[in-house]
Formats: structure tokens, C-alpha cells, sequence
């Protein structure tokens, strides 16, 4: 497992390849519309889906957020006042900008949905017109729905987990000995919550698969350098492969169906043995470590937040009809608005929340000198 400084470089990688899957699926979805159901099956119901899975790359994002995330937790010394500040400002600087510049995309590029094939991506989640309010409400990552910059209904759940993690630790660490059944029952809590309807179940299950990982990190490498483990491993590549996007490839045959809803749940424990694998197995880390996808790695939440907007709003410029000129400009232009929206916004922001997790740490450990000097002067007086 290579390293640079505490930083896992392959996840890195995998990092920077989820973000651009969840872009060309969102590119894919602009030009299902001219695409006939022969292709479009092509590109969804084959092996294909693994390039356009954004759904499912979105659930490695919550299993790596809730690894490495977890990871500085579980060590001594850790210490929560300066967690929370940086933390917070780690998400919320970068959600604010970009809906600050997605919000002024659509004050600036007219955008009538008439204009766009019905039940299209374009049309029905799109934002059309924004007001303060409707820019504000966004900005709080408490909504269900994020037309501004769709991709925002997932940072939610990353700030629910953020609050939430001395509740995960505790609980993988509770069950660690046990952490396999564990990450099982939390497939099970995701068909639930996909089956009944409830968020919540649904995609908070996929962090704990994360922390999981994070509290037998080590035992999965002794466990990958088992002679039988290493030859398996490339079957258990295939097999992460097709639970990842098994409820696509089966959609003929389940859609609408309890089956369908399983194998839905099961593309998380998919995520999970995928980031297991970019942890243990060399084949798969010497790809993600190279200096294209270490780039895509530090580039990987500036790209996934700016590309939706951009995409839609070049769309809208330049027509319907003309999707595949705003897919040829929008991709390239997508890149390198996220490598500027990297160096202007999300790099100041992690300053930031470094200085303020660092005050955070400071006013912690103020306040607890002057609670352990009361305490010694309460022990004084009665003393005396």
C-alpha cells in the first residue's frame, strides 16, 4: 500500500477516476436522448456501464469518505475541536463557490426546459431561474434536491457523516471482530432504506462499510498477502465489478421489482471490496498511482462539483441538437475549470479549515486548563 506522508496514494487515484466516471455519466445523460435504445442499452446494460456507473462511483466516494475520514480518528491524540471546524469548512467553502458560480451560470445563460427533449436530465433537473433564497436554502446541505449543481444531494450525506463520526467509530470499533456480517447487515440497511424510501438507511450503511475497512485496515493486508488470497484477487476484481453495477446489467429482468432494490444495496458492499482492492492489490494501485491519476486524485472534488453546471449551461447555449458540441467543449472545459476552481477556492478552503481547526484545538485545550486549574483549587480550599 503506497503512501505519501498519510496519504493512501491509490485511493487517491481512486478518487480522481470515481470523479470522472460520475462525469461522463452525467455527459452520458445529455445524450441519451439521441441515442437509440439499441446504443443506449449498449453503453448501460453491458460491462460498458463501469465508464458511465456515476450512481455507483458515488457510493466509492462514501466508502472512501468514510476510510479515510475515519482513519485519523481511530488514533490516539485525535482530537475533536479540531476535527469539526476543519471539517466543516472542508465541505462548505467549496459547496458555497460553487453554487455561487453555478447560480450566476443560470442568471447569465437563458434557460427554457421547452427547449429540451422531454423527460430529459436537461429538462427535469435543471434550475431555470434562482432567487437568494433558493441559493441559500441549497448552500445549507439540509435539501433533498439541488438543481443549481446536482451532484450537491450527495455532499449531504457527507456532511451527516461528518457530524456523525465519533458514532461510526465507536461503532466499527464495537464490532470489529465481527466486521464482515457487519458490512452485510449494512447492505441489508441499505435495501431497506432504498425499499421503504428512507435516505437515511439507504446511504449512511455505505460509510460504516468505510470505517469498517478503516478498523481492520491492517488485517486486510496481512489477509491480502495469503498466497491463496493473491490468486484470487483478480476474480474478486471481477466480482466488486459486477456488484457494482449488477442492478444495471439485471434491469431488464428487475426493474420495478424487490430484486431490483437488493441489488441496488449490493453495489455498496461492491463499492467497499473495490476500495478494499485499490488498498491490497499492486495490479490495481500501480494504475491509480501514476501522475495522471494522482492530478485527477487532487482534482477529484473541484471537478465533481463545477462539471454539472457547466455542462448544463453549455447545453442550454448552444442547443439541444447540438449536445454533442457542448459534450466536446464541456468535458475539456469541465477539467480545467476544476483545476482553477481548485487553486482559487478549494486550496484556499482547506487553509482555512486548517487554521480553524487549529483555533478550535487551541480554545480546547485553553478551556481545559483552566477547568483541571479550578479543580486544583477547589482541592486546595477543601484542604484547608
Amino acid at each position: 500500500m503506497s503512501r505519501n506522508g498519510n496519504r493512501i496514494r491509490s485511493l487517491d487515484g481512486l478518487r480522481g477516476l470515481a470523479a470522472v466516471i460520475v462525469l461522463a455519466h452525467h455527459a452520458s445523460l445529455i445524450a441519451q436522448p439521441w441515442i437509440d435504445p439499441a446504443g443506449w442499452a449498449v453503453l448501460t446494460r453491458s460491462p460498458v456501464k463501469l465508464l458511465l456507473a456515476g450512481s455507483e462511483a458515488v457510493m466509492v466516494f462514501f466508502v472512501l469518505s468514510g476510510l479515510v475520514v475515519a482513519l485519523p480518528a481511530l488514533k490516539r491524540g485525535f482530537s475533536w475541536a479540531r476535527y469539526y471546524p476543519a471539517r466543516l469548512l472542508r465541505l462548505y467553502v467549496p459547496v458555497i463557490a460553487a453554487l455561487g458560480a453555478g447560480a450566476l451560470l443560470v442568471r447569465l445563460i437563458p434557460r427554457d426546459p421547452s427547449t429540451m427533449p422531454d423527460d430529459s436530465w436537461m429538462q427535469s433537473a435543471q434550475a431555470t431561474d434562482v432567487s437568494a433564497a433558493d441559493v441559500l436554502s441549497q448552500m445549507s446541505l439540509m435539501r433533498a434536491n439541488y438543481p443549481i449543481d446536482n451532484v450537491l444531494w450527495s455532499l449531504r450525506w457527507e456532511l451527516f457523516f461528518s457530524l456523525l463520526l465519533p458514532l461510526f467509530c465507536v461503532a466499527a470499533i464495537r464490532v470489529r471482530r465481527f466486521a464482515l456480517p457487519f458490512a452485510l447487515l449494512c447492505v441489508g440497511l441499505m435495501f431497506v432504506g432504498r425499499t421503504t424510501g428512507i435516505s437515511a438507511l439507504a446511504y449512511l450503511p455505505v460509510f460504516l462499510i468505510g470505517t469498517l475497512i478503516a478498523v481492520r485496515r491492517d488485517d486486510l493486508r496481512s489477509w491480502a498477502e495469503r498466497p491463496g488470497t493473491r490468486r484470487a484477487l483478480p476474480w474478486l476484481a471481477a466480482l466488486a465489478a459486477t456488484m457494482l453495477i449488477g442492478s444495471e446489467l439485471a434491469k431488464p429482468l428487475t426493474d420495478g421489482t424487490v430484486a431490483d432494490d437488493l441489488l441496488w444495496a449490493v453495489a455498496g458492499a461492491g463499492a467497499g471490496l473495490l476500495v478494499v482492492l485499490t488498498m491490497v492489490w499492486p495490479a490495481a494501485q500501480r494504475p491509480l498511482e501514476t501522475r495522471p491519476m494522482q492530478w485527477l486524485g487532487r482534482m477529484s472534488f473541484s471537478l465533481y462539483l463545477v462539471h454539472a453546471p457547466i455542462l448544463a449551461s453549455l447545453s442550454y447555449l448552444l442547443g439541444a441538437e447540438r449536445w454533442w458540441l457542448a459534450l466536446l467543449i464541456g468535458v475539456p472545459v469541465s477539467v480545467a475549470g476544476a483545476a482553477v476552481f481548485h487553486r482559487l477556492v478549494e486550496q484556499p478552503g482547506q487553509e482555512l479549515a486548517g487554521k480553524a481547526g487549529m483555533i478550535g484545538a487551541a480554545l480546547a485545550e485553553r478551556l481545559a486548563q483552566r477547568r483541571a486549574a479550578s479543580r486544583r483549587s477547589r482541592r486546595t480550599v477543601t484542604a484547608r
